[in-house]
């Protein structure tokens, strides 16, 4: 899930480029580009290395859904735009609420030395 809103967010950015074309100065709208591959590319790696196994991208999913529920909420309220800030909120607590279920704590926090040297503690 997070790795569809890295992608997302790279569609943005190709979105950007294309309008770059369309207008007199392209140079702010390929910086805007610029910014949003960099940071979704992130996101998106971040994405597909939770798929792949790696523990270190929990924290960043983590801290990016956090991120982007307080841009629901902006959506929501002073937006006015009541749907998406839903939808995105909705979304972000779903993933946020699945990198804390008890499996997927375990697996970040690896394997408990303790139960397998049989060490009391």
């Amino acid at each position: 899930m997070t790795a569809l809103q890295g992608l997302a967010g790279l569609g943005f950015a190709v979105a950007l480029v294309v309008r770059a074309f369309g207008v007199e100065s392209p140079g702010r709208v390929l910086g805007e580009a610029g910014y949003f591959t960099v940071l979704c590319g992130g996101v998106a790696a971040a994405g597909v290395a939770l798929v792949i196994g790696r523990t270190w991208a929990r924290t960043p999913a983590i801290v990016v859904q956090l991120l982007l529920l307080g841009v629901a909420w902006y959506a929501y309220g002073p937006s006015g735009q009541q749907l998406a800030g839903s939808l995105l909120g909705v979304y972000c607590a779903v993933v946020v609420a699945l990198l804390f279920t008890a499996p997927a704590r375990e697996w970040a926090l690896g394997p408990d030395d303790d139960e397998d040297t049989g060490a009391l503690g």
